[in-house]
């Protein structure tokens, strides 16, 4: 498959954040063009350095969506977006939480965890990693477990009612925007926030040609990292076309055409699919 072309998925230049892109630049099946600075995807943004942080406050963000587990936030810590509004976490993991600016100029915060006991990737990671033991990594990944498990995370995504409400109501924020940048993210930038992209990249007529390209391109984008990852770990480190096909596939296996995923599915209306393709495309 051809890689996207030069004016999209371009990196937001982001240091600490190799992964972080904007959606802009995509042809749509009508002939249309995703606009750029509206739709940004990326990893965490709990690491930032000071030129990161000056690029960030450039992008006039009015939306930050945080898709991390509050196991991860507390792990890795709260993004350090310029602008963007503290928040205390609540008690309940399951909770979702939307914090305005303080003088309504800059970001907001919207915590929208998705995750799932049977998905915690980053528990059982940290478990088997931490004892040290290779057969405690083994028995979480060994034997094409890591694979498994993340096929069987994406086809949660769509079958799972709770999750495909967090999805939802990314698209709905983005949909009410009303054409102001909006980022999200969850700890790498690749499953969670991949799948919104593509929902998100599908339901503005991007062909999924390039949906699963702007999916893969993680993976070039994550190199380095990648590289140093435990052979084990690989599955759970990469961007692979069966888990971007496992979603879909459980999406057609529910739903006659994503039309109907969009309404019954995600719960979303034609009012939210037209001001989406109004506000994003041209």
């Amino acid at each position: 498959m051809s890689a996207p072309s030069t004016e999209t998925a371009r990196s937001l230049g982001l240091a600490s954040a190799v992964n972080a892109r904007d959606l802009g630049g995509y042809g749509t099946a009508d002939g249309r063009r995703v606009r750029p600075g509206l739709l940004l995807r990326t990893e965490a943004l709990s690491r930032l350095g000071e030129r990161d942080r000056e690029l960030l406050g450039a992008l006039a963000l009015r939306h930050v969506v945080d898709l991390r587990s509050l196991d991860e936030v507390r792990h890795l810590g709260a993004d350090l977006v310029p602008g963007l509004p503290a928040a205390v976490l609540p008690v309940d993991a399951a909770a979702t939480l939307s914090v305005p600016s303080p003088d309504g100029l800059g970001p907001a915060l919207h915590h929208l965890p998705v995750f799932s006991a049977d998905f915690d990737l980053y528990v059982d990671l940290r478990r088997a990693l931490g004892s040290g033991e290779p057969d405690a990594m083994h028995a979480v990944l060994g034997d094409g477990r890591g694979t498994a498990m993340m096929t069987s995370m994406y086809r949660w995504f769509v079958t799972d009612p709770l999750a495909r409400s967090r999805f939802a109501t990314v698209l709905r924020l983005i949909a009410e925007a009303d054409g102001a940048p909006v980022l999200f993210h969850c700890t790498a930038g690749k499953d969670r926030t991949g799948w919104t992209a593509a929902l998100l990249l599908t339901a503005l007529g991007v062909p999924r040609e390039a949906v699963l390209a702007d999916y893969l391109l993680t993976n070039e984008r994550a190199a380095a990292r990648i590289a140093k990852v435990d052979p084990l770990m690989r599955p759970l480190a990469r961007a692979e076309t069966v888990y971007l096909d496992a979603a879909f596939e459980e999406l057609a296996l529910g739903w006659p055409t994503f039309e109907d995923f969009w309404h019954d599915g995600l719960g979303l209306s034609d009012d939210h699919l037209a001001a989406l393709r109004a506000a994003c495309t041209a």
